[in-house]
């Protein structure tokens, strides 16, 4: 089940992508490549030429925050499941559907724009974004960003860093389009982030996000009954409970979900995905990493759809979409030119 890989990172963040980046310290413009060496052409850090703050490059990838921060638990499940959730892996084009009726792209070439992913995990919608042809910033808070590093290092479009959806590393209105899928609600403040991506869209470009459902039925599931006690626990320890409640649950759960839908599958402490096609052991995998997903984050704060309905009105937008999603609240609007 594990998918994790030995296989080293092969990642250069292309440097040409690196002069676009801002000191998130002091918000100059410009930060420089410095090299390992006098006759070395590889760089080992990131220098501001304004205040001097140095930012490794591990793995090739620019790190702009501390190493030590509350998503944890997603570094560690995304470079176990490493290729879970690809499409390529699944043979199933769930994460493109997904994308795709969010954003309502057509699927032409989207070359010369730029486009910023906040909060990347292992690059399952990164492998989507690389392939439209357009110029992707994607960032991930936790050592996910390794796992995308080897999922999807090899695109020549991509630019990978560790950055904070709080302090995002560009200036203002800079980005065609910015996505966060799946990421708002594990942040301390998902309002406060919200506005942090909405700074960075570009008049007349396009803002998408979704959140999970705040109701009185969603906040009486499992997850928010066991996540007090959960979420303290050692992460490898919760990890391997959830394997064997995953083993234990699985087939009722399945019986549960054939007979009553939706509603018999949140009897289960559990989740899982044999609805949309995909194989026993795939399921099984994909039950095990989600189980452990609703368990684990350290923040968990779902949003009304009316929350998220005045968060785009009070950033400006228009053409502003709000609907109830298969992963919670959905929304998309576009920044006034």
């Amino acid at each position: 089940m594990n998918n994790s890989s030995s296989e080293a990172m092969k990642y250069t963040c292309p440097v040409d992508f690196l002069s676009l980046f801002s000191c998130p310290n002091c918000k100059s413009s410009g930060l420089t490549p410095v090299c390992s060496g006098p006759n070395s052409d590889s760089f080992e850090e990131l220098q501001c030429e304004a205040c001097k703050a140095e930012f490794p490059l591990i793995g090739g990838i620019p790190r702009l925050v501390d190493q030590d921060n509350y998503t944890g638990s997603f570094g560690y499940q995304w470079n176990i499941h490493r290729k879970t959730q690809l499409d390529s892996y699944c043979g199933l084009p769930i994460s493109r559907d997904r994308l795709y009726a969010i954003t309502k792209w057509s699927g032409e070439s989207m070359k010369g724009q730029r486009v910023l992913e906040a909060g990347s995990g292992a690059g399952r919608f990164t492998e989507v974004l690389v392939s439209t042809g357009a110029d992707i910033f994607s960032f991930d808070y936790s050592r996910a960003v390794d796992a995308n590093a080897c999922n999807n290092g090899s695109a020549e479009n991509l630019a990978l860093f560790q950055g904070n959806i709080f302090n995002i590393p560009f200036p203002n209105i800079f980005f065609d389009h910015v996505l966060c899928l799946g990421v708002i609600q594990h942040t301390p403040d998902p309002e406060a982030a919200f506005v942090s991506l909405a700074n960075k869209v570009k008049p007349g470009g396009h803002l998408y996000i979704d959140v999970y459902t705040r109701s009185w039925h969603h906040m009486l599931q499992w997850k928010y009954i066991l996540r007090p006690l959960f979420k303290r626990m050692d992460m490898k320890r919760l990890y391997r409970l959830v394997e064997r409640m995953v083993t234990v649950f699985l087939p009722l759960t399945k019986l549960l979900k054939k007979l009553f839908g939706r509603l018999g599958a949140r009897l289960m402490p559990i989740v899982e995905y044999s609805n949309i096609g995909l194989d026993p052991e795939l399921n099984k995998e994909w039950a095990v990493l989600d189980t452990f997903d609703m368990y684990s984050p350290a923040h968990d704060h779902p949003q009304s759809l009316e929350t998220v309905q005045r968060w785009f009105s009070e950033a400006g937008f228009f053409e502003v979409e709000v609907w109830f999603g298969a992963n919670g609240v959905v929304g998309r609007g576009r920044k006034p030119e």
